[in-house]
């Protein structure tokens, strides 16, 4: 297999187009809000993670995950695909109702994770101004089952469109709820430690009260009003027509605010090396 291919996307796909957009920060908050909202998804986690104790770090290598998966060869996102399947099958957790053993890569726990987080992705950066027509929708929700055929689900088994994704929707919410953890969780998203290491007691202080402290309360704050209004009504929300807007407002403004930034600090390492790997491709096509 070739090891300078284009990947499981590549640059003519709906996918690169709306993970070129760097507001999909909010959407990763947004996801782990939803995923929060299952008990039995909550309790794999909680039990399983030091999240607590290594916030950074985990999002660190989740983001790492996800940007292999859309940007690196086929080979790289296939090996890191195994070695997230490994990981998954050693672990185990005991369902917080009834007290009964269960493993985390079940194939309904990894499904509302797997829809839970590309929801969030499309959906964000949609309503942040992404301009997407609904088959361009539809045609990221069928691409990303190559995505969950990484963690070991079938495709098949996998919404593929908006319209099989709010059916999913519909018949998981019945299993939802806010429970302890979920609203320690959330909690913990919307106020996280910060990276105290190395850093000066000036420096902490800054950190602690200064502009970095509020601008990610505010993306917070925009991620939560993103989440549908069930899962807003499940957090104790309204889910307001006015809070959605403010949402969209906050999302769009931060858009244009990330858009303005020099390219290197758009776009991460591995989203640059497929770029050029693309380009060069290109060229010898040619």
């Amino acid at each position: 297999m070739d090891s300078d291919d284009l990947g499981l996307f590549g640059p003519g796909s709906v996918t690169w187009k709306v993970h070129d957009e760097p507001v999909l920060i909010v959407a990763g908050l947004r996801s782990l809000y939803l995923q929060a909202l299952h008990p039995r998804a909550m309790a794999g986690v909680a039990q399983n993670s030091n999240y607590r104790a290594d916030a950074w770090g985990r999002l660190l290598r989740t983001a790492t995950y996800v940007g292999t998966v859309i940007y690196g060869t086929t080979i790289e996102a296939e090996a890191a695909g195994r070695r997230l399947r490994a990981l998954h099958a050693r672990m185990r957790a005991a369902d917080p109702t009834t007290g009964e053993e269960f493993r985390i890569d079940e194939p309904d726990l990894l499904r509302w994770v797997h829809v839970t987080e590309v929801e969030s992705f499309v959906s964000t950066a949609r309503r942040a101004g992404l301009s997407l027509t609904d088959a361009e929708v539809d045609g990221y929700y069928a691409e990303q089952r190559r995505a969950a055929a990484l963690v070991g689900l079938d495709p098949a088994g996998v919404p593929g469109s908006a319209a099989e994704v709010a059916a999913y929707y519909r018949a998981v919410r019945p299993e939802l709820r806010m429970t302890k953890e979920a609203a320690e969780t959330a909690l913990f998203l919307t106020a996280p430690p910060l990276p105290w290491k190395r850093l000066s007691l000036p420096a902490r202080l800054g950190l602690s009260l200064g502009p970095p402290r509020w601008a990610y309360l505010g993306i917070a704050g925009t991620a939560l009003g993103l989440l549908p209004p069930w899962a807003l009504r499940l957090y104790g929300g309204l889910g307001l027509p006015t809070t959605a807007l403010s949402a969209d407002l906050g999302v769009r403004a931060l858009r244009l605010a990330l858009a303005a930034l020099p390219r290197d600090w758009r776009e991460g390492p591995m989203q640059q090396a497929a770029k050029e790997r693309a380009a060069r491709l290109t060229a010898r096509a040619g």
